[in-house]
């Protein structure tokens, strides 16, 4: 019944732009009849807003992928370089959480460990909204940062790579058996900053599927029975995406493709010195405006990674 929904209000969509188009070719002709220059401009001008209306949609299109119109989890991982490393996923997930609200997605952090001395270590964010997963899956990979180090008494340049990992929020709509035998829930007591009553209580869930060592953790919620059934959707997701990379690596094993999933495979870098650069090394896609990519502006990598992926 969702997808019946969705596919109608994509149909009513094109519907009513050809409505449009038609209307205004109609009045078009009539304006060149009457040779009323005034209304042929405006006429000229309601056309380009519809062709872009047509673009958006056809940029829709691409997301044609089977769980595109999920929601996503979104998980940061810091790699080696300690603090550097971690403060880079921390930035990383600012950039993540600002995205979000410009595209009017719905973020909630479900995960986070913070590191020793600053940044963090891991984090995992929920992001709700309208083809949330297909989107965010552009993010995912390794991401590699160039900088003078604010950590570094010498002010050396400093290299640091963080992992993105973006799985679609399947709920239950999915047939992954697991067996209460195969998992060990902990609670134990919620880290944070304090100050809101969440450290003070054993709420926090962690839930182990002994059989493959897969690990999800929650506790932003206060109510431990909350957090235990967010931690099993995460589980879950978790579960259905490492069938799907069994399934992906067996099709190339098939095909005689090898694709490596080294850390040496970053997807894009930000280099903010000798100069400032972002740039896709997948799409060629690149922007000297670092400033507003860290601040989320990151549309026009996502619609570079969708054009791609789909050439």
């Amino acid at each position: 019944m969702r997808r019946l929904t969705r596919l109608r209000e994509q149909l009513d969509h094109w519907h009513s732009l050809e409505r449009q188009r038609a209307e205004l070719q109609e009045l078009l002709e009539l304006a060149e009849l009457d040779e009323e220059q005034s209304m042929v401009a405006e006429i000229e001008r309601e056309a380009r807003q519809l062709l872009r209306a047509v673009e958006r949609l056809e940029f829709r299109l691409m997301m044609g992928g089977r769980y595109d119109d999920h929601d996503a989890l979104l998980s940061i991982h810091a790699g080696a370089g300690g603090t550097e490393a971690q403060d880079w996923t921390e930035m990383l997930l600012r950039m993540y959480l600002r995205w979000a609200e410009q595209r009017d997605f719905k973020a909630e952090i479900i995960e986070m460990l913070h590191g020793e001395e600053a940044g963090i270590k891991t984090v995992t964010i929920e992001l709700v909204g309208e083809y949330a997963y297909g989107y965010a899956r552009a993010e995912a990979g390794v991401h590699r940062l160039v900088r003078l180090s604010p950590f570094d008494a010498a002010h050396r340049r400093h290299t640091s790579f963080a992992l993105v990992e973006v799985v679609p929020v399947l709920d239950d709509e999915i047939e992954i058996e697991i067996l209460a035998e195969d998992i060990r829930i902990d609670v134990f007591r919620a880290q944070g900053h304090g100050g809101q009553g969440v450290n003070t209580t054993d709420s926090a869930v962690r839930i182990t599927h002994l059989p493959t060592g897969i690990v999800a953790v929650c506790q932003n919620e206060r109510s431990q029975l909350r957090n235990k059934e967010i931690a099993m959707r995460v589980l879950r997701s978790r579960l259905y995406e490492l069938e799907l990379h069994k399934q992906e690596e067996e099709l190339d094993r098939v095909k005689g493709e090898h694709i490596s999933a080294g850390w040496g495979n970053q997807i894009r870098s930000y280099v903010l010195h000798p100069y400032s650069m972002v740039k896709d090394l997948r799409t060629g896609y690149e922007t000297s405006n670092t400033t507003a990519v860290l601040d989320g502006d990151l549309d026009d990598f996502v619609e570079a990674y969708l054009r791609w992926r789909m050439q």
